[in-house]
């Protein structure tokens, strides 16, 4: 007897619909073709026990399943259940009537339990969009795969509750989940605050300015100047998710397994802050079965990565097109994955190898060319594409003893969203354009008109610094961002001023 059930591929943050034909006929083996891993060809022993521990039996006799297409690989264990009901079907132990209508995912344990998988969020999506009434998920993934809208999910725990359900004799809960609640449950009160930073306002204002935009900062002072702490406070003055975006974040951390058992939308802008001794496939993903790096899962969000010079220099050089087109492609010889990779890069170090260049109180050790030496870690192409590089300075004591409360990140966050949504009308028709730091130079020409003071200014900052032509598109894409939270249509000459301000390494003199 042949009988067909349906279960889905995810590649990249994807996914794509599998038949699976079983069929059964007189004679003895099993053969399980279609381009399985070695975890999919081992499902058989996972499949016999769960079925011997709960009262099925496994036909002895031919057994061919084939997973269609052919040649699209199938990795992983969560084909156990899909594969259960197709051989428990073309067995006449179970109803086959019901199988077209449900794409069904699930690990199973020796005994019947079922185990949670990854990329529940995708699975359904592809789910609604191919057709299906609904998915049949392990029960810890379901809140995650009921945002889709117009799509029946249930949720198993055992092997015993699909099979009931399958039959008709028993019936299954439906998961909803009102997307409205869960945003304004998402809505909480920001633990860590700026309000809690002492001085620094030239800092804040820059990291306001880059959030406005959706700018890369890096941030360059001495020990305990304080930018770590300023730097985690970022995603506090972030614009919140909208829709689009959270399933869009969600969807990458459920391929990566990161969303945790019982969650559904991801509602919160990621912070990603690896540890300098990460590798370079770590960071932006690959691997011999294709993960979302550091990179893609700050997608939406900030990826902080501190003491800068501490990284390998292979792991800094393979971020540079990344963050130039926001998409990091991984290529292999039979495929190709692309994963998403929007976000803020905000990056801090030391100006020298000491830790005290430019230091007000403490004298520095290192010679000017210790200090070039150091700089010359962070090659010029990544430099160029962070847009703010700022200089942080110690707080004075008197600033440290002041009891005089701080600017909240609330209210920072205010002037953020407003500027924000200037940019939204701005690029409305522009699709993927989200923020000022993702125009190209076409839209820099539309949206970013000089007058001649200001073409005067940059044109005299291009001549003293030697900037490169990247260095002046990211000038003038400050500059537009400090223009929105300003509330001007024009670009003035001010604007251009400060834009030019923060591009501090770019100077000849530095570290001389």
């Amino acid at each position: 007897m042949l009988v067909k059930t349906y279960g889905s591929a995810v590649d990249g943050i994807n996914a794509s619909t599998i038949t699976i034909e079983v069929n059964i006929s007189k004679g003895i083996n099993f053969y399980l073709v279609g381009l399985p891993d070695s975890a999919v060809k081992e499902s058989q022993q996972r499949i016999i026990s769960a079925l011997n521990n709960n009262e099925f039996k496994w036909p002895g006799k031919r057994i061919v399943i084939n997973m269609a297409p052919a040649d699209i690989r199938k990795e992983g264990s969560s084909y156990d259940l899909p594969i259960a009901m197709g051989v428990l079907a073309a067995s006449e132990q179970i109803n086959p009537v019901s199988l077209e209508d449900y794409i069904i995912m699930g690990e199973l344990s020796l005994d019947g339990m079922v185990n949670p998988i990854k990329g529940a969020l995708p699975i359904a999506i592809n789910a609604k969009e191919a057709g299906f009434k609904g998915v049949i998920l392990p029960e810890q993934n379901t809140l995650e795969a009921a945002v889709v809208e117009g799509l029946e999910v249930y949720g198993v725990r055992h092997i015993s509750e699909i099979v009931g359900f399958l039959n008709g004799d028993r019936d299954l809960k439906r998961v909803e989940v009102d997307i409205e609640k869960e945003f304004e449950k998402g809505i909480r009160e920001i633990d860590i605050d700026f309000a809690d930073v002492k001085g620094q306002e030239n800092v804040k204002r820059a990291l306001e300015i880059a959030a406005a935009g959706g700018h890369n900062i890096i941030l360059i002072g001495p020990p305990g100047s304080g930018k770590t702490m300023l730097a985690k406070r970022m995603p506090g003055i972030l614009p919140p998710l909208g829709l689009d975006e959270a399933i869009e974040t969600t969807k990458i951390h459920s391929v990566a397994g990161k969303t945790g058992a019982g969650s559904s939308l991801m509602l919160q802008r990621p912070f990603r802050s690896p540890h300098h001794t990460i590798s370079d496939v770590a960071l932006v993903g690959g691997g011999t079965y294709p993960q979302p790096g550091e990179i893609s899962l700050a997608h939406n969000g900030v990826l902080f990565l501190d003491e800068l010079p501490e990284f390998k220099r292979t792991v800094l050089e393979v971020m540079r097109q990344p963050l130039e087109d926001r998409v990091v492609t991984i290529s292999r010889a039979k495929f190709t994955v692309e994963y998403p990779a929007s976000l803020m890069l905000v990056a801090s170090m030391n100006p020298c190898p000491c830790g005290y260049y430019n230091h007000p109180e403490k004298e520095c050790v290192c010679t000017p060319t210790m200090v070039q030496r150091y700089m010359s870690k962070i090659s010029g192409p990544l430099l160029d594409r962070i847009d703010i590089h700022l200089e942080v300075t110690p707080v004075s004591f008197d600033k440290l003893s002041d009891v005089k409360p701080a600017e909240k990140s609330s209210d920072i966050q205010k002037r953020v969203v407003n500027a924000r949504k200037i940019q939204t009308e701005r690029f409305k028709n522009r699709k993927n354009v989200y923020c000022n730091a993702q125009m190209n130079s076409k839209m820099i020409k539309e949206f970013c008109v000089l007058d001649d003071t200001c073409l005067g200014l940059i044109k005299n900052a291009m001549e003293k610094l030697d900037l490169s032509a990247r260095a002046y598109d990211r000038i003038i894409k400050l500059s537009r961002t400090i223009a929105d939270l300003e509330g001007s249509q024009d670009i003035k000459a001010s604007h251009i001023a400060e834009a030019i301000h923060y591009r501090s390494l770019d100077r000849e003199t530095w570290g001389s």
